[in-house]
């Protein structure tokens, strides 16, 4: 699988100035730049270099290859996580070879490829995963806190969605707004405990090499509702074949916790975790750099499209 590239050129501005002619590189990700920046050079004697929340440089040495990834000031937990994951989750996360506290981590190589293209027995899998790890987390929720995952539990989840999104135009999703705190009242009296969230649970945030899965990329992670990573993960599923990993999801919660109401809290939260996302998206655009805006400038008004949708 490979993937066809044009490069737009700008002004030191941001203004147009043309594109060059379109050419292949072997990576299908976008966010795989090596190869382009590998035959801009090769072709055009061009230096170009881009920058979207994080960079990652593999380093490669007498201990083989290693990680170093940088991101900025309000994604900066990630390494608090990470540590708390290695000593509760061991190998269920890369490991830590040094963190500074500031967002700069250098991590072991994990084997493998990100699984973007996983089908439904390895998205189940992978919740099962998952949930052995916020179960874990559930009991350890002030220790992460307290080591800086940002808190984002019920009227502090929507005081965080109102503050993100007040410079942004949210008319599609006002009523949605307005019933938000009652609406994370009825998900908080379904039962289910606040724990570890990843908060970007996709299969392409999972990489593996058919022996072993590890979750990569914990820089959007919260303290909040288990029910935010498994609508992550199912999104892209049509209802019917997503049906059966919600409803595992849910025997697992019900059987931790009795008299629990999972199914209800999937239906509360189904319009909040688009919500959620636009949030998210609207704090990157006001703390990254002008150059940046063009990766995220259209996320904010297509996840409330999606939040109006499933309102």
């Amino acid at each position: 699988m490979s993937r066809t590239v044009t490069l737009l050129l700008v002004d030191q501005v941001g203004a147009p100035l043309g594109a060059l002619p379109a050419y292949d590189v072997p990576e299908p990700w976008w966010q795989e730049v090596g190869s382009v920046v590998t035959e801009a050079r090769r072709r055009y004697g061009l230096d170009v270099r881009t920058w979207n929340l994080s960079a990652i440089w593999r380093l490669d040495g007498g201990h083989g290859s290693t990680w170093l990834k940088q991101v900025p000031v309000f994604l900066r937990h990630e390494g608090a996580v990470l540590r708390w994951l290695a000593d509760a989750a061991p190998g269920a996360t890369p490991t830590v070879l040094a963190d500074d506290g500031a967002g700069r981590v250098l991590l072991d190589q994990v084997p493998g490829e990100d699984r973007y293209q996983a089908g439904v027995e390895e998205r189940a899998a992978i919740a099962a995963d998952h949930h052995a790890i916020q179960v874990r987390a559930a009991h350890d929720v002030a220790a992460l806190i307290a080591a800086g995952v940002p808190d984002r539990r019920g009227p502090v989840l929507a005081r965080w969605i109102r503050a993100a999104l007040a410079p942004h135009d949210v008319s599609t999703v006002d009523g949605l707004l307005a019933g938000l705190d009652d609406r994370l009242d009825e998900v908080r009296r379904c039962g289910l405990p606040d724990t570890l969230v990843h908060g970007d649970l996709h299969p392409g945030n999972v990489r593996g090499d058919g022996e072993r899965r590890v979750t990569i990329d914990w820089g959007d992670a919260f303290v909040g509702h288990p029910a935010f990573d498994i609508l992550r993960l199912t999104e892209t599923l049509a209802p019917a074949t997503a049906a059966p990993l919600l409803s595992a999801w849910a025997a697992r919660w019900r059987a931790e916790v009795p008299g629990c109401d999972p199914e209800r809290a999937v239906a509360l939260l189904r319009p909040v975790g688009p919500l959620r996302l636009a949030a998210v998206y609207a704090m990157f655009l006001a703390a990254i750099e002008p150059s940046e805006h063009p990766y995220h400038a259209g996320d904010v008004p297509a996840c409330l499209a999606r939040a109006a949708a499933e309102g």
